[in-house]
């Protein structure tokens, strides 16, 4: 008899968190290494956030909380969802968990049975289909190509959904791509999933306040109110209010769905961090003036290394309108010669031997479904990007 459980010869590790390892391990083998890999902004948690933490600390809010959030997190979420989605929600439709990932993964483990389909649009976060394999579900893959920005068109969408399938993966801003749909082309989708009444939606929201100039986020629900009743809207505070380690996301949705996902939380890991929920709460309800001053400084990040990778030769760069990631094409690299003598074959190749050869630590995109393309996260400052970019473009000009 094995001793590990088969369900874990389904699953690969994190390629993005691997990244991040390789690049902590070689810089501290003295090696001048920029990491580009990991999805985490560089800015601090806001002051006000952080005082709130400390304020709950010393009124004593340290003991274990409902298994679902605290009322007064769980209140904020549904007011926040009223104020900037127009989505009305009681509070007990909330639910928190520590992080998005939580939040993913009990929704798939409270519905997913054997046999059911979950529609995944590649390039996609590299967590989603190693949750719907470890739940017991099958991930099927529908590419979103460089083409089409990164978008998911209607009629592959359409093509994609079966009587099996009972989840539609949706993820605007992306991750990897930062590609994020118009009011337009978000219904086009929402039209198709009225057609197929027995497909639920679980979008993740993450990256909804970092998108860039006159883009409008919206959300499933927000553009076709009729799938209400079947749509799990996840989001958090880790991205925008800079608390990735803080682990707080959360959701909302049909209360029964809530109920499920609870009663596996309780098993689980019971409620997220006292401390943490309450540094959210000020999150959530306090000011929000920061986040547009940041996002100024993605924006700037963003076209800086658009601009550098497109002088890069062999690289073609995509603008994105949203998140901290681009997502170029090294397809113009496959064939060629790295300054070690190894032929690139593959975009693996390609982030290997930049790795090696000029210290810099970005993600292949086959990881994410899609190549041959990489993921820079620009979430780090101007000079270290543009100094990682010119390594890039010295890199590829060394190619032959």
């Amino acid at each position: 008899m094995a001793f590990l459980a088969d369900a874990l010869s389904r699953v690969k590790p994190s390629a993005t968190i691997a990244v991040s390892q390789k690049a902590r391990e070689l810089k501290a083998k003295g090696r001048d290494v920029i990491g580009l890999g990991a999805g985490e902004p560089d800015f601090d948690t806001p002051d006000n956030i952080k005082k709130a933490a400390i304020d709950a600390i010393n009124r004593g809010e340290t003991k274990y909380t409902p298994v679902s959030g605290i009322p007064e997190l769980r209140k904020a979420i549904a007011a926040k969802f009223k104020r900037e989605n127009g989505l009305e929600y009681s509070w007990e439709q909330t639910i928190v968990g520590t992080g998005g990932k939580q939040i993913l993964f009990n929704a798939f483990m409270a519905t997913l049975n054997p046999g059911d389909e979950v529609v995944i649009p590649a390039p996609y976060w590299v967590s989603y289909p190693e949750m719907v394999a470890l739940c017991g579900g099958t991930p099927v893959f529908v590419s979103a190509t460089q083409e089409h920005n990164f978008k998911l068109q209607a009629a592959d969408l359409e093509k994609a959904i079966t009587p099996k399938t009972k989840w539609f993966i949706f993820n605007s801003p992306s991750n990897p791509t930062g590609a994020a749909y118009t009011h337009a082309e978000l219904k086009a989708l929402t039209d198709v999933l009225m057609k197929h009444p027995h497909v639920w939606v679980l979008t993740d929201d993450m990256y909804e306040h970092l998108t860039y100039g006159d883009f409008k986020f919206v959300t499933p629900v927000e553009v076709e109110p009729k799938l209400y009743d079947r749509t799990l809207t996840m989001n958090g505070v880790s991205k925008a209010y800079a608390m990735t380690g803080w682990r707080i996301g959360y959701a909302a949705g049909p209360i029964q769905l809530i109920k499920a996902m609870d009663m596996i939380q309780g098993q689980q890991t019971s409620g997220a961090t006292s401390i943490a929920q309450w540094a959210a709460v000020e999150a959530l309800n306090g000011t929000q003036d920061f986040i547009p001053a940041n996002k100024k400084i993605f924006e700037g990040r963003r076209d800086l290394v658009v601009s550098m990778l497109n002088q890069a030769k062999g690289i073609a760069c995509p603008v994105p309108e949203g998140a901290f990631y681009v997502y170029p094409s090294c397809a113009g690299l496959i064939g060629k010669t790295a300054p070690s003598g190894k032929v690139i074959e593959t975009d693996e190749d390609f982030v290997s031997e930049l790795l090696e050869s000029e210290g810099v630590a970005v993600v292949h995109g086959s990881a994410f479904g899609l190549g041959p393309n990489f993921r820079i996260s620009y979430a780090t400052s101007e000079d270290l990007l543009e100094e990682a970019c010119r390594r890039i473009q010295r890199f590829c000009g060394a190619c032959k």
